[in-house]
């Protein structure tokens, strides 16, 4: 379909605004420039708490996010997009509140290392020390073991990815669950949704093309499935909730990873957002599709982690064209 008619003012607001080209500005530029300003009043959790955990770099950053009622809840770490570059624990402070309000999940936001400074594996192994840590801890954190789950939203959905192939590998901590949200998965460029949706549609093909750089300067590690997952074996992953939207260059490596995971027999349910760009989850002021999705991920969040057990298999309804939901 169209361009949600929603999105098409934020576009001309997004161009007036004038982000900085990654490629000619500093970091400091850049990163100050992604910083978005905080609702006035933000959504209501429980408890917020930040602490640090040990970390291969030194201490990792976490603020942990409370539901209302009694415990233990389920808990969901969360790793930041940003394209491994840019983000931190308040870029994405509404995202998870809400999430954490919906779900009645925990939830633990990650402050990994940043490229360049810190590049592939070293978020990665800042996410997987996170985990680790969480589920060593759980009962001092007051949360399930039996219900850890990882997400993540672009860069962030590719960490949470990569983490449930690097527990696999080194045989835990156990995930029952993951969330990929528009999720980077390969580096291939040259997708038809990058030819089709690599310009003007706030994440650009260039954009991508520079975080990749940052990230992975060594172009040979970019075939590690630590780095693309969508080049790993997916047989024993967890299952998976998988969104996309329509307009993102990084729409197909999503779809497509969702049928990789299938195939591999995991099961998955995956939803393409019709009109939306990269990054709409988090604008529930513009964008009612925005709601809408964060909604469905809470209610995917509770069913997939009601028990602890793993859900029903549940297939994509249309895999011709990696698009379509199954809800």
């Amino acid at each position: 379909m169209a361009l949600d008619p929603q999105v098409i003012p934020l576009l001309a607001q997004l161009e007036e605004a004038g982000f900085p080209d990654p490629g000619e500005t500093s970091l400091e530029e850049l990163r100050a420039a992604a910083v978005f300003p905080p609702p006035e009043v933000p959504t209501p959790v429980a408890a917020v708490e930040e602490f640090e955990v040990p970390g291969p770099g030194g201490a990792v950053p976490v603020r942990c996010y409370r539901p209302e009622g009694p415990g233990p809840h389920p808990l969901v770490l969360f790793f930041h997009g940003g394209g491994w570059v840019v983000g931190d624990l308040d870029s994405h402070d509404e995202t998870v509140r809400r999430l954490c309000a919906g779900s009645g999940a925990a939830f633990a936001s990650v402050a990994y290392r940043l490229a360049p400074e810190a590049p592939f594996p070293a978020p990665l192994e800042d996410c997987y020390a996170a985990a680790a840590w969480a589920a060593q801890n759980a009962a001092t954190l007051g949360v399930d073991a039996t219900r850890l789950a990882v997400a993540g939203d672009s860069a962030g959905g590719n960490l949470a990815a990569a983490l449930c192939l690097l527990a696999r590998e080194r045989g835990g901590p156990a995930i029952a669950h993951q969330v990929l949200i528009y999720p980077v998965t390969d580096a291939d460029l040259d997708t038809a949704s990058y030819r089709d949706h690599g310009e003007g549609l706030f994440l650009t093909r260039a954009m991508m093309q520079w975080f990749w750089d940052q990230y992975v300067p060594d172009a040979a590690q970019r075939a590690s499935p630590l780095a693309a997952p969508l080049a790993g074996d997916a047989a024993d992953l967890p299952p998976a909730t998988l969104l996309t939207a329509e307009y993102d260059p990084l729409r197909d490596e999503g779809a497509a990873y969702a049928r990789h995971l299938e195939a591999a027999g995991v099961p998955v349910r995956y939803r393409d957002f019709p009109g939306m760009i990269h990054g709409f989850l988090g604008m529930t002021d513009l964008l009612s599709q925005a709601e809408a999705a964060q909604g469905w991920l809470c209610a995917r969040l509770r069913e997939a982690l009601a028990t602890g057990t793993a859900p029903p298999p549940a297939g994509l309804s249309r895999r011709a064209q990696g698009r379509g939901s199954t809800r």
